[in-house]
């Protein structure tokens, strides 16, 4: 069977493309350098989310394409390890298995992982290839663990799920914006010019349980910082939502016109009064007072929400709440007003459109309606029944590794879980259980390691492609560079996967025809891409011109959603009430932590938030390749108040240990007074024993799938030195 590498045309001298790490989506310039050690330089570019900025990442991006680890042939596991192996007896093999395994346990016994950095191409043929080619349900995503309880807030409440329902630069003319449980300061830096006006007018409000570098820009006048226990942002929104109401400041008029279910929303946050609230979350009264006349008062208000407030066993109601909150004060469908939330991932937005999800068409159409069946089934040629219905979330599919009468064979593809999921050590165990564990990665990452075939693709910077950034723009990535000699497009590899299956369907394998087949799949559906296509985007981007979906075919986009009516078939949003819940001894430590000699100092209970830091992304599989951003960051540093260290024992740069029931990280002492004293924050991009995961919990939200990481009980000690040992 033919095997062709990738072999396209000579690259341009250079190439007007974007950032490959976060939803903001940057826009730089790369220009081939072919004979120095960095293939590329990276030159920043005037667009509207970054007006010709970049962070650290986004300046180093280039040097990520010299790594020396990069894979450039497919490997194999013998019984001595990985070892090289031709393109053709890669996929034999993986196709061989793969029959056998649906032979004799059917096809939701195949799995597939994708990830939130694919293309919009990419993550189209993946999840075609999941329902066609193996036939399974058992497909979903990275984006799971990111945005999937503010989609699932989103849609429930306006009937459609875009980050921001509005282009970003709406948010300069704001003069209050309030920002909860997002450190864009560290995960999108480029993003602050657009928080400078509300700034200056005195109105950004951020709420954060650390006095994070986004929080520090609310000193000196410049907003208010709001610091609640951590997983209690729902009660400070519940409470927030009673001011408006109790005095006076909710406009009756626009929940009238526009919405359904404000009486129940009335009589759900009537129990929340400043001061319990205040009990509660530790949030003053005056600064909830504060908080509310404000948001009432602005003449342009936006409300909006990021990870910190997301991912929790409650995100899904806590988005829902912030929605309600903004739905009472009637910001949302106006003009110069709005709520959103902030995407995470480089395509975490159209990931999560086009297929990935384990419920979803392309198109956001739902796979168990009938309907959207028919729509999808009809480009691809097949018959409606051929389709299989709605699978299962991520937790609960990495659950379903290696267990009798559940996954056999996995695929992963633009994703690192054993070290970005939660319960490392359970996934980790479920890995190890499989039959076949393919990666397709192009580096050996910790995943991929473990891997019983990987296969080396393509990077960002060799590729064509689209992606859809936090604001539902529709943008192009462009190839700057060939690929190595051995390397391949996961289109490729997909298509010949699915001829050596003997699939249904046509399998295309250029990115501009895999789009047009997308735009037509999407027709009709929510996210409608059909009016779409690489050379309409090519020529509206040298025009200047912007592409917000839906863009229906014959349309000119929309870059502002719910001007004249909301995503129901009513035109009208919904209030959802919702209250708070117990957490529960599931994110906590299940079990003592297991007894170490070594350690023997005193030891606290905390709770452990996780989050990002500015030089590192993710999993950390591709910036800790990057020497100057690995150099700023060399290894996990766990935030403490000193006051706590002081109670342990612990000074700045000590190492020390954190440990429950499931697991136990090492880390170095970051003493910062900007932290609670009974919180501890550590970074999750660290792999091995500085992995933050292996503490967290495989709980989730029963609404969006989304697992516990902002909130998980761990033992904190000092612990033991180790010869020539460094402070980082």
């Amino acid at each position: 069977m033919p095997t062709a590498t990738a072999s396209p045309s000579a690259a341009p001298d250079a190439a007007a493309t974007h950032c490959p790490y976060c939803a903001l989506q940057c826009a730089m310039t790369l220009v081939p350098t072919p004979h120095e050690a960095v293939p590329a330089r990276v030159e920043p570019r005037m667009f509207p989310t970054n007006r010709g900025g970049l962070c650290t990442k986004g300046w180093t991006s280039a040097e990520l394409l010299a790594t020396p680890d990069r894979l450039t042939a497919p490997l194999i596991r013998e019984a001595g390890g990985l070892r090289p192996a031709t393109w053709d007896e890669a996929l034999d093999r993986v196709s061989e298995r793969l029959l056998a395994i649906r032979r004799e346990d059917g096809p939701d016994a195949v799995a597939v992982f994708g990830g939130g950095g694919l293309t919009n191409e990419k993550a189209y043929l993946l999840g075609k290839f999941a329902r066609l080619a193996l036939g399974t349900s058992r497909i979903d995503y990275n984006g799971r663990f990111c945005m999937s309880s503010a989609a699932a807030a989103g849609n429930r409440a306006f009937g459609v799920d875009r980050g921001l329902p509005f282009p970003v630069e709406d948010l300069d003319d704001a003069d209050t914006i309030l920002l909860l449980g997002s450190n864009v300061a560290a995960t999108m830096p480029p993003f602050l010019s657009h928080l400078a006006g509300a700034r200056a007018a005195g109105g950004l409000i951020v709420v954060d349980p650390r006095h994070s570098p986004t929080a520090r820009l609310t000193e000196d006048g410049a907003g208010r910082h709001l610091q609640p226990v951590p997983g209690s942002d729902l009660v400070v929104l519940l409470g927030l939502t009673h001011i408006v109401l109790a005095e006076g400041l909710a406009d009756l008029e626009f929940l009238a016109a526009r919405t359904v279910g404000f009486d129940e929303i009335r009589r759900s946050v009537a129990a929340w009064w400043p001061e319990r609230v205040q009990a509660n979350t530790g949030v003053p009264v005056a600064e909830l007072r504060a908080t509310a006349r404000r948001l009432a008062g602005s003449r342009g208000a936006y409300i909006l929400t990021g990870r910190g407030v997301e991912q929790h066993v409650d995100g899904t109601d806590t988005v829902t709440a912030a929605i309600n909150l903004a739905l009472v004060l009637g910001l949302p469908g106006r003009h110069g007003s709005g709520y959103g939330t902030l995407t995470g991932q480089g395509n975490g937005q159209g990931g999560r459109e086009h297929g990935q999800k384990c419920d979803q068409l392309p198109g956001y159409r739902r796979i168990a309606d009938p309907g959207d069946r028919a729509a999808v089934a009809a480009v691809w040629g097949v018959d409606p029944a051929a389709l299989p219905g709605p699978g299962v979330p991520a937790v609960q599919l990495l659950g379903m590794l290696g267990v009798p009468g559940g996954v056999r064979a996995l695929l992963v593809h633009g994703a690192n879980v054993v070290v970005s999921g939660p319960d490392v050590a359970r996934t980790r165990a479920g890995l190890a259980s499989l039959d076949l564990l393919v990666v397709c990665d192009f580096v050996l990452s910790e995943t991929a390691a473990l891997a019983d075939v990987v296969l080396p693709i393509t990077q960002w910077a060799e590729e064509e492609g689209t992606m859809t950034n936090l604001e539902g723009r529709v943008i192009r990535r462009r190839r700057a560079l060939n690929p190595p000699a051995g390397v391949r497009s996961e289109l490729e590899i997909l298509a010949d996967l699915a001829a050596r299956l003997d699939a249904p369907s046509v399998w295309q394998t250029e990115p501009a025809v895999v789009f047009e087949e997308l735009a037509r799949a999407s027709a009709g559906g929510i996210a409608d891409y059909s009016g779409l296509s690489h050379e309409l985007l090519d020529a509206q981007h040298d025009a200047g011109i912007a592409a917000h979906w839906p863009y229906p075919a014959g349309s000119r986009g929309t870059p502002r959603l719910f001007l004249e009516r909301f995503g129901h078939s009513d035109g009208r949003a919904r209030l959802v009430a919702v209250r708070p819940r117990e957490l529960g001894d599931d994110a906590g430590q299940e079990s003592a932590p297991p007894s170490d000699p070594a350690i023997t100092g005193p030891a606290a209970s905390l709770t452990l938030i996780t989050g990002r830091l500015l030089e590192h992304y993710q999993s950390g599989a591709q910036t800790r390749r990057v020497p100057e951003l690995s150099a700023a960051q060399p290894r996990a540093r766990a935030e403490l108040h000193p006051a706590t260290a002081a109670r342990l024992g612990i000074a700045d740069g000590d190492p020390i240990v954190l440990r429950n029931g499931r697991g136990t990280v090492r880390a170095v002492a970051l003493l910062a007074d900007r932290i609670r004293m009974d919180t501890v924050f550590l970074p999750f991009h660290f792999p091995d024993e500085e992995c933050a995961n292996l503490l967290t919990a495989a709980i989730v939200d029963p609404v969006s799938g989304m697992p516990e990481f902002k909130r998980t009980t761990v033992s904190v000690t000092r612990g033991p030195s180790s010869e020539g040992e460094e402070a980082a």
